[in-house]
Formats: C-alpha cells, sequence, structure tokens
C-alpha cells in the first residue's frame, strides 16, 4: 500500500471511526463481493459512514486523493454495479448505518428515507401509517432504498404504480466533490427548471451517492385476491391480462408470468416449495388484485374475470387463493426464483424488456436458439408480462461447466443471444436490474453513438475526475 493511501485510511478513520474502516479480508469479505459470489472486489477498505455528513466528508477525502469511490447498499444487484474491481484505488462506502425514517407526512402521502433503510422496513412504517409503498421483489428483506434508486428498480408492483422512477419525490444527493445537493422535495408538481433527480434514478451511483430519498405513498390496501392460472402459449398472458384490464380496470396489483421449468426448479431447490397446481402447462400466471375500499368484492371479482376467461379459452386452469396463507405460498413460487436458480446451478439472468404485443416472438427465438447453442441449459422464464420485462435465465450445469473460464464463455453466449433479439424487436438490454459492470461492453454495442455521447457527457460535467463507481455504465 502506497504511503498516500494508508494517510487516507488514517484520515477516513479520524471522520468516522475507526471501527467503521474495514480493511482485514476477513472483515471485508461480504462486501467485496457480489451476491451470486461472480465478480471479487479489491477495495482499499470499506467504509460505513453513519450520516450524510460523514458521508460527504468521506467523499472529499476521497476526491482530494484521487480514489474512486464505489457506493453499496445491500450488495443485492446482478450485475456487479457495487464491486470495486482493480485498476485503481477505490473504497466501498457502504450506506447500511444510514436507516433512519426521518419523515412520514401521511396527508402528502410521503416519506422521506435514509438510503440504507431496508425495503421491509419501509413497507412496515408506511403500513404502520395506513398507507403503502408499493415496490415489492425478491430481495425485499434485504435490499436497501439508495440501491433500488440506483438501479431504478422495478419488481412486481411496476404495472400499477410504476418503477422506482415513478415513486421517489426527491432525492438528497452527495455529489462527487463533496458538496451535498438537497434535493428531498415530497411535490407532486414542481416545474421551476430541470428535474435533477432523475439524473440519479438509475444512473448506478456513478454521478452521485444518494444519502436520503423521498418516497411517495399511497393508501394500504384493505382487500386483495390471489390466483395461479396454467396457460398453453405466452400470447395466451399477453391476451389475458388485456381482458383483466377490460374487467377489472386499474386494480390489477401483479400479473407475472412463469414458465413450469422455472416453477420445477423453485419445487426441487426452494426449501419444500410446492405448486398448487399439476405442473402440466408451459405456462403460467401469478395474479393479484387489490384496492383500498374494504367494500370491494375482490375474490368475486377475480373468480368472475377468470371464469369469462376459461369460456374464452384464454387459461387452461385456474386456482384461487382461499385465504392469505394460500395466497403467501402462491407468490413466494415467485419471489424465491434467485435463491432457487443459484441453489440449481450456474445461473445467467437476463433483463431486457420489449413491447408487450412482441414477447410471444421475443421469447419463442430465444428460447429456441438458447437450448441449441448452449450445451446443458436449462432454459427458464419469469417476470412482469405487463411491461415487457421477462427474465430469461438459463441454469448452467455445473458438471459441464465447471470452470470459471467456461461459465463465463457461456454467459457471454446467452446474454448475446437475448440481447440481441430484444434490440431487433425494439427492445432494451436492461429494463431493471442496470448496467453495473457486466453489460458494459453489450451497451456500446447495442446503444446508438448520440445516446452514449450524451451520457458520458452527464457523466463528465458531474465527475470530470470519474471517481464515482468507475467502470459501471460506461466504461472506465
Amino acid at each position: 500500500m502506497a504511503a498516500s493511501e494508508g494517510a487516507l485510511l488514517e484520515r477516513l478513520a479520524r471522520l468516522v471511526g475507526p471501527a467503521r474502516v474495514l480493511t482485514g479480508a476477513h472483515d471485508t469479505a461480504a462486501y467485496q463481493q457480489d451476491w451470486r459470489g461472480r465478480y471479487q472486489g479489491q477495495a482499499l477498505a470499506v467504509v460505513m459512514p453513519g450520516n450524510t455528513d460523514e458521508v460527504a466528508a468521506v467523499v472529499r477525502a476521497c476526491a482530494e486523493q484521487g480514489v474512486a469511490i464505489v457506493p453499496q447498499g445491500g450488495n443485492t444487484g446482478l450485475t456487479g454495479g457495487a464491486v470495486a474491481f482493480a485498476g485503481r484505488p477505490a473504497v466501498v462506502v457502504n450506506l447500511s448505518r444510514l436507516n433512519r425514517i426521518r419523515e412520514i407526512d401521511a396527508r402528502n402521502n410521503s416519506m422521506s428515507v435514509e438510503a440504507g433503510c431496508i425495503l421491509a422496513h419501509v413497507r412496515e412504517a408506511a403500513d404502520a401509517r395506513q398507507r403503502q409503498f408499493p415496490l415489492l421483489l425478491g430481495s425485499v428483506g434485504s435490499c436497501q432504498i439508495g440501491g433500488l434508486v440506483s438501479t431504478n428498480a422495478g419488481g412486481t408492483g411496476v404495472l400499477r404504480y410504476g418503477n422506482m422512477r415513478e415513486l421517489v419525490l426527491g432525492l438528497e444527493v452527495v455529489l462527487p466533490d463533496g458538496r451535498i445537493w438537497d434535493g428531498l422535495r415530497t411535490l407532486r408538481k414542481d416545474n421551476a427548471g430541470y428535474d435533477l433527480k432523475q439524473l440519479f434514478i438509475g444512473a448506478e451511483g456513478t454521478l452521485g451517492l444518494v444519502t436520503a430519498a423521498a418516497l411517495k405513498l399511497f393508501a394500504r390496501l384493505a382487500v386483495s385476491a390471489t390466483a395461479m392460472v396454467s396457460l398453453a402459449a405466452v400470447q395466451q398472458a399477453v391476451d389475458l391480462l388485456r381482458h383483466l384490464q377490460e374487467q377489472i380496470g386499474q386494480r390489477i396489483e401483479a400479473f407475472e408470468i412463469l414458465s413450469r421449468s422455472q416453477i420445477e426448479i423453485v419445487q426441487q431447490h426452494g426449501h419444500g416449495l410446492q405448486s398448487p397446481m399439476a405442473l402440466d402447462s408451459p405456462w403460467y400466471v401469478l395474479i393479484e388484485i387489490a384496492d383500498s375500499a374494504p367494500q370491494w368484492d375482490a375474490g368475486g371479482e377475480l373468480e368472475a374475470a377468470l371464469g369469462q376467461a376459461l369460456e374464452r379459452g384464454l387459461v387452461g386452469d385456474a386456482v384461487v387463493a382461499t385465504d392469505v396463507a394460500k395466497a403467501r405460498r402462491i407468490w413466494e413460487l415467485r419471489h424465491t426464483i434467485s435463491e432457487s436458480n443459484k441453489r440449481a446451478g450456474f445461473t445467467v439472468s437476463n433483463d431486457t424488456s420489449v413491447p408487450v404485443s412482441r414477447l410471444p416472438q421475443f421469447i419463442a427465438q430465444v428460447t429456441e436458439r438458447i437450448g441449441r447453442e448452449v450445451e446443458a441449459a436449462t432454459v427458464c422464464h419469469a417476470g412482469h408480462i405487463g411491461d415487457g420485462n421477462i427474465h430469461v435465465i438459463a441454469v448452467l450445469s455445473r458438471a459441464v461447466h465447471a470452470t470459471p473460464a467456461q461459465c463465463e464463455a457461456a454467459a457471454a453466449r446467452v446474454n448475446g443471444i437475448v440481447h440481441e433479439a430484444s434490440v431487433a424487436l425494439q427492445g432494451s438490454i436492461s429494463a431493471e436490474h442496470g448496467i453495473g459492470h457486466m453489460h458494459v461492453e453489450r451497451l456500446e454495442r447495442f446503444k446508438p453513438a448520440v445516446d452514449l455521447h450524451m451520457m458520458r457527457t452527464v457523466k463528465h460535467a458531474f465527475d470530470p475526475q470519474n471517481l464515482m463507481n468507475p467502470g459501471k455504465v460506461l466504461r472506465d
């Protein structure tokens, strides 16, 4: 370690306390690799500030020494965006200690929380005030608000509420030079110049370090109904969604598609989870409808709409949950996919989106090509059919793809197939997971040159030293 780096670590220890600057391999191991264990980091230290002023002081200290800053929250990302890679000195700034809920304004339907707040705790706090924060995804118990903002997270509620971009009212951000931008407003309408917060949402920590967010709340749901239906084809899922929208309107809380192959993996590796219906169809959809009006008959409405769908041949069979416990077991099939796939083999999970009308064509193309071109790959699908974001997942046998090099070669082939098909159908190579480190080269390949030029211009304007999460989204 260079003398200047040692001096920086001593300065950081004075700023946040020696116990909050981790340098030993044992202490930093959990922060130095991504959730899937695919990427291993090489940061000088993991620094854990306790408030926004400490974050700003840490950023200033690193900027003065030209040391890169890698923001990190719950470290649940899937593209290597929170790992410090070799090539230049870097410090991981973990924000888990910034975990206060600063304010809940129930009358304004807003809450202001710090970046380290875990999503589950935010949802619980809103619920205690008769409100809901609707974002929900499988890592709800460990992902943090700062990371969700920085990746513009989606989840199962996008169909009704939008992704994180639609749920953020304001932000507090530490800029690359250490200044604090206070944009923590809770206004629905503010047309006074550029909407600066939107620059940081989805930027993956490359423009600044989000320390707090003002979030949009909704009336707490009073009634809901959940069902699982079987389908013969993806086109039926598209048609079923349109049918339900015509019958039930905007009360569709979630509409998720799963391939039979994916449910079978969950049953094998999901700690005893079982499907409530026979797996004799290639496709299944999980549906939840809900409303804040307690007098609305959610169960009756869902049963009636599905009865009509059965008569029209849109579904093969249907199971409607009769109580909350059964509904929870249905949704556990969806929310344990990542863990189950990780146990089943080396997982390549794509995060593309295409227009909803083109989903049947997209899924057919990628399934056939991966099965033909990638050895020992189980192709699965899961995702948000209502917004065109289907996760194409290839679970690779570790017996065949035994070395890291073999795994990476197969992953590159899978990703290439999926991204080529999505872009050809006017889609995107990333719908909600972000670019991170994994897809930097593919972004350069598939993004128009003028788009990349504008992105680099914004990056240079905010971060001329390229200190903030270098090598993520844009090439270092």
